[in-house]
């Protein structure tokens, strides 16, 4: 049922003299086994999702080495297991996507962070920042200085990246800091080839197990009063302790060019994009050689003030790539100069936008300004004019179109289960009213773009229910909370269902129950229903038994009194459900169960076993929805009502009629929600259902045979 990862899980048994090949987050995964990793633990999430979706499938090999893999219920539990690391000598990892899993995690680093650890702990985060993200545009750089961690910002070259791996351990070792290893979305894509090293078994593991726990220590927890102590420590020991290890070890790079009295200074994550704006400017080449020296800084935090002064000592000026906002490296360049008295020109920001992403035609922009200001001359005229030519392209193209493109806002995927809820709320609220809607993070987010549009606030992964604790004492009618099952599990049940209990809240909650964290990939939870293996062959198309009940039964056994569980794709009965929680004399928390698998998982596994009937010449069924041309009246409300990207519009073939008509094209995969909407709304009656019948039985063949004679028999000639 699961997406396959053999391939990936092959690349991981690569040895010491093989050539490895592919994306830079599949090598992050073979350099932690190659750095000896005990554990390795995380929560799904772009860009970092296949690590751990790749270690869970690799089961066999980590049970060979003796590393435990652990799918974490969330960011937070996974940076509690690097607890391990206090006391032991284990290197472990964990993984989650950023800053919306750092914030979840950071109680748990801080505490981590206090006491400091014995073994290596890396926490490698994807940092989702810039104009295509997917969360909200915050840094990690903060944490790592306000819970004084390592932050290691690698320059996007596979074997750069495998080499700062294996020196972040050593440097959380050395140091006694947790470390943070930051991936931005192209540096875990970014395709390339290293020569790879053995997986080495850890010292200590599933297979070679300690025999007893370590000496009580109360300083190694973080709890007062030692925790003053921790604090001092930071400043006095563990800081010294990295700087010499990242200045011994080489871990930011060097970069002499001709221009010698000049400089940048740029994260290792820009490096790329930095030469590839150089060489707008004739600049640089393409082997990455620039004509300006760069302080390529793979380590951001801490910062090495002697290395940073003796690169500024003597230039006229240095410009800071800093990605994002504030400029927390910039100020403490600054600073580190200010204290020695260089009087170095520092830019930064002052040249470069103070947030957004640095593309390649931002980081151009800068670069002539820098460049005009210090070496004037043909180089920025060359920048200037790629400048000027990016311009002109654009506004060719908008010349050339009679008005600005339509939005394509994110939508919901063809057979979702989701969307008939949101085609049922949209009716119910037409009844009844409207009604406020606390979102929530998921696929179900996809709900508030149009033509649905329902949606007040999005405060965090499972804090619908939560968030709308503040508004329902103030509103006539009650509020509705949506969240999916993977937030239920994630965070929604203690801080959303339990506070609602305990406070006796008047509220709905709608949980959509499509049995994978599908938002993060649809990994499984603990409420993945099983598949039925009676239909493992036969003519019947093959379902999964929905008898997990665990998020029912959780909730039963936590005390609510009131709930539903509905099937997603009927629509009138979701909307009668809608209408009675909204109206019901019951007085509490009300919660309706949305069930229906994730469609992208359902295609997945019925998909093979389609092609395989095929194969053998067995009978399969294929529905198939449309819409009758010569009965469609052109009010679209279908539509409007559903915003499935199968059902859409084309000319009316009736040359006397203007308006266009609806159509189902070929992408759709036979939900039934078009014709779900059309009962439950009285929609005009031009759905059709039919059923294309491939390798039919002789008597079929037959029937059809004699349909087709006497259709033929009663056109007109």
């Amino acid at each position: 049922m699961e997406v396959s990862f053999s391939k990936e899980i092959a690349s991981l048994r690569l040895k010491r003299g093989e050539t490895f090949h592919g994306e830079g987050i599949l090598a992050i995964t073979k350099a932690l086994l190659q750095s000896g990793v005990s554990y390795v633990g995380g929560y799904q999430g772009a860009p970092v999702s296949h690590l751990l979706d790749v270690m869970v499938q690799a089961k066999p090999l980590m049970d060979e080495l003796g590393v435990h893999v652990e799918a974490c219920s969330n960011e937070a539990s996974a940076a509690a297991m690097l607890g391990a690391s206090i006391h032991y000598p284990l290197r472990g990892a964990v993984t989650w996507k950023s800053i919306v899993g750092t914030n979840v995690a950071s109680d748990a680093l801080s505490n981590l962070s206090s006491p400091g650890v014995k073994g290596g702990a890396l926490i490698v985060v994807g940092e989702d920042y810039g104009e295509g993200a997917s969360v909200i545009q915050e840094r990690t750089h903060a944490y790592a200085l306000k819970s004084t961690m390592c932050l290691l910002d690698p320059r996007p070259h596979l074997p750069q990246m495998v080499r700062m791996v294996e020196h972040g351990f050593r440097l959380s070792e050395a140091s006694n800091m947790p470390a943070i290893l930051e991936l931005r979305i192209r540096a875990c894509h970014v395709r390339g080839s290293f020569e790879a090293s053995d997986n080495v078994p850890p010292a200590i593991s599933t297979r070679e197990l300690m025999e007893n726990p370590a000496t009580f220590d109360y300083m190694r927890l973080a709890h007062p009063p030692v925790t003053f102590r921790h604090e001092k420590l930071k400043a006095e020991e563990r800081i010294p302790a990295a700087r010499r290890y990242i200045v011994e070890n080489g871990l930011n790079e060097l970069m002499p060019g001709k221009h010698a009295d000049l400089g940048i200074i740029v994260q290792g994550g820009m490096h790329n994009g930095l030469v590839r704006a150089l060489q707008q400017l004739g600049m640089a080449d393409a082997f990455g050689n620039a004509d300006i020296p760069l302080l390529v800084l793979n380590v951001t935090y801490p910062l090495v003030p002697e290395q940073v002064a003796d690169f500024c000592v003597g230039k006229r000026g240095v410009l800071v790539v800093e990605e994002g906002q504030p400029e927390y490296i910039e100020q403490e360049i600054a600073t580190h100069l200010r204290r020695r008295d260089i009087q170095t020109r520092l830019h930064g920001k002052d040249l470069l936008p103070m947030g957004g992403e640095y593309s390649v035609e931002v980081l151009s922009q800068g670069l002539v300004q820098f460049a005009a200001a210090y070496l004037p001359g043909s180089a920025t005229e060359q920048a200037r004019r790629w400048l000027d030519a990016n311009r002109e392209r654009r506004a060719a193209v908008a010349a050339a179109l009679d008005k600005p493109l339509p939005n394509r806002p994110p939508s919901f995927c063809v057979g979702c289960p989701e969307r008939p809820v949101f085609s049922a709320l949209k009716l119910a609220q037409q009844q009844m009213g409207p009604v406020h809607v606390a979102a929530d993070i998921g696929c179900h987010a996809f709900g508030t773009f149009e033509p649905f549009s329902m949606g007040h606030s999005i405060l965090g992964y499972g804090m619908s229910l939560a968030s709308r604790a503040g508004v329902s004492p103030m509103m006539q009618r009650r509020t509705l909370a949506i969240m999916g099952d993977g937030g239920f599990w994630h965070n929604g049940l203690l801080t959303g269902v339990q506070s609602a209990l305990f406070n006796g809240d008047d509220a709905v909650l709608l949980i959509f129950k499509n049995g994978y964290t599908s938002a993060t990939g649809t990994q499984e939870i603990i409420s993945t229903p099983e598949e039925d293996q009676k239909f493992a062959s036969g003519d019947k198309a093959r379902s999964l038994v929905h008898t997990n009940q665990t998020i029912e039964s959780t909730l039963q056994g936590l005390g609510v009194k009131w709930m539903r569980t509905v099937h997603t794709y009927e629509v009138e009965a979701m909307r009668r459900t809608l209408i009675e929680a909204f109206t019901s004399d019951f007085d509490g928390l009300k919660v309706i169960v949305a069930e229906g698998e994730c469609q992208l998982e359902r295609q997945r596994r019925i998909k093979p076993w389609i092609a395989s009937l095929l194969k053998t010449g067995k009978r399969v069924v294929r529905v198939k929805y449309g819409v009758d041309e010569d009965v469609c009246n052109g009010d679209h409300a279908c539509i409007r009502l559903s915003g499935c990207p199968t059902l859409t519009l084309k000319d009316n073939p009736d040359p006397l009629k203007v308006d266009p008509v609806a159509t189902v094209v070929d992408g759709c995969v036979g939900c039934g929600l078009c014709g779900e909407n059309a009962h439950a709304a009285t929609l005009c009656p031009s759905f059709y259902r039919a059923e294309v019948v491939q390798n039919p039985r002789w008597h079929e063949r037959l029937l059809h045979g004699l349909r087709s004679a006497v259709v033929r028999a009663l056109q007109p000639a």
